[in-house]
C-alpha cells in the first residue's frame, strides 16, 4: 500500500478530512476572507501571524462557535468557549469552579480518563471542602461496560461527571443519563459522532484532536443561568475561572488561532455531509462490520461487551496462552499491519492489545480493508 493510502487509525490526534487540511494548509500560506472556500480575498498574511484580537481572526472564532451550535446541537442558552488545556485541565477547573463545599461531587468511574478526573476531584476536596463520591464502576471487570446508574443520588449532589466515550477501553454511552442533578459530561472523543443528547448536559467539555480538529483547542459549553446562580469561587485564579473566559467573549488569553480555524473547517464539513445524523449512519456501519469480524473470528476477541461498545474505538485482544505468547502474537499482527499501511493499531500502552479508532473522517473502505487483512492473517496462523 502506498504511503499517500495508509489507513490512520490513532486515537488522537487522529485523523481529519483532506478537505480540511487544504484549506488549512491555503490559510497558512495566506489568510483569506473566506477560509471555507477559493473565493475569498486574501488578506496578505498567513493565520499563523494574524493578531487574535483583530477582525480576521474575530469573525473566525464567532464562526466556529456558532457552528458548535448550528452543528453539534448545543442550545443556543450554553455560553460557548474555545480554550486550551485539553481535557486534563477541565478535570481540576470543573471541581475549582463548581464542587460546592459540604456537598457532593459525583462521578462515574468508566476508565482512565474518567478516573484521572475523579482524581482530581480528590485531591481538590482537601482544600475546597467538597465531598467526591464514585456512584458507579466497571472497574472491577476491567472497564468493559458501561455501568448502570444508581436510582438515587447521594443528597446534596453538586453535579454528576459522566466520560461519554472511553478510548482505551472501548465502552460508550448509548445516550447521556438523566440524573437529578447537573450533569457534566467529557464528550472529547465521541463529540459529532452521532445525536446522543448533548442537550441534557448543564455542561461538557472536548479535546478537539479525535473528530473536530487538531489538538491544542478544548471545546467546552455550559448552560449560563446555571453558571449565573453558582457561587463566586474564593481562592481561584482569574484563569481557571469559567466567569473570567466568559467575560472577555472566549478571548481572555492568546487562543490557538490554528486550531480554531481548524475547529471551524471539521465542522463545516461534518454540516455539508450531512451533519451529525449522517457522521451517525458513516460511523454505525463502520463498528458494525468491525465488530461482525471481530465476533466471527476464533483470534481476535473484543474486549468491551455487547450494548456497551464504542462507535469510536473498537478494542480487541488476541488469543495464545500463556500471556507472552500473546503478547508476541500482538506484536507480530501489530508489525504485519503497519507494514500493510494500517498505522495507529497498537492499543493504549496501559492496556495492550490492539485498537482502530474510527472517528469521523476515517474512510469506510479503510475498515473493509482492515477486516479483510484481520482474516487473512488469522488464516495464516
Amino acid at each position: 500500500m502506498a504511503a499517500s493510502r495508509i489507513y490512520n487509525f490513532s486515537a488522537g490526534p487522529a485523523i481529519l478530512p483532506p478537505e480540511v487540511f487544504e484549506r488549512a494548509a491555503s490559510a497558512v500560506r495566506e489568510l483569506r476572507t473566506n477560509a471555507h472556500a477559493d473565493d475569498g480575498e486574501g488578506i496578505g498574511l498567513s493565520l499563523l501571524e494574524i493578531s487574535h484580537r483583530g477582525a480576521d481572526f474575530a469573525a473566525i472564532h464567532a464562526k466556529a462557535v456558532a457552528l458548535v451550535h448550528e452543528v453539534l446541537g448545543v442550545p443556543e442558552s450554553c455560553e460557548v468557549l474555545l480554550l486550551q488545556g485539553g481535557a486534563s485541565l477541565q478535570f481540576a477547573m470543573i471541581p475549582l469552579n463548581f464542587a460546592v463545599p459540604k456537598r457532593v461531587a459525583c462521578y462515574v468511574d468508566t476508565g482512565a480518563w474518567s478516573a484521572k478526573a475523579i482524581k482530581e476531584s480528590v485531591t481538590l476536596a482537601e482544600t475546597r471542602g467538597h465531598e467526591t463520591a464514585v456512584i458507579a464502576s466497571s472497574k472491577a471487570s476491567g472497564y468493559d461496560h458501561i455501568p448502570a446508574l444508581p436510582e438515587a443520588l447521594p443528597a446534596a449532589s453538586s453535579y454528576v461527571h459522566v466520560t461519554s466515550n472511553n478510548t482505551i477501553f472501548g465502552t460508550e454511552f448509548e445516550q447521556l443519563p438523566d440524573v437529578d442533578a447537573p450533569l457534566f459530561v467529557d464528550a472529547s472523543s465521541n463529540i459529532g459522532s452521532r445525536p446522543f443528547g448533548l442537550e441534557r448536559a448543564t455542561l461538557g467539555y472536548a479535546g478537539a484532536q479525535k473528530n473536530l480538529g487538531p489538538s491544542g483547542v478544548t471545546l467546552v459549553w455550559y448552560q449560563r443561568e446555571w453558571a449565573a446562580q453558582q457561587p463566586s469561587p474564593a481562592g481561584v485564579p482569574g484563569i481557571l475561572r469559567y466567569a473570567t473566559h466568559a467575560a472577555k467573549g472566549g478571548l481572555y488569553n492568546t487562543p490557538n488561532t490554528f486550531g480554531v480555524l481548524v475547529l471551524q473547517l471539521v465542522l463545516e464539513w461534518v454540516r455539508d455531509n450531512g451533519g451529525v445524523t449522517a457522521m451517525a449512519t458513516r460511523n454505525q456501519g463502520k463498528a458494525d462490520a468491525l465488530y461482525a469480524a471481530l465476533d466471527a473470528s476464533s483470534l481476535f476477541t473484543a474486549k468491551a461487551k455487547p450494548g456497551s461498545r464504542s462507535r469510536m474505538n473498537v478494542v480487541w485482544t488476541l488469543g495464545g496462552a500463556p500471556d507472552d505468547e500473546r503478547e508476541a502474537l500482538t506484536k507480530r499482527f501489530v508489525t504485519a499491519a503497519a507494514a500493510a499501511g494500517f498505522a495507529g493499531l497498537k492499543g493504549h500502552r496501559s492496556v495492550g492489545g490492539c485498537r482502530a479508532s474510527i472517528y469521523n473522517a476515517f474512510p469506510p473502505e479503510g475498515v473493509t480493508a482492515l477486516c479483510e487483512f484481520m482474516r487473512e492473517f488469522e488464516r495464516t496462523q
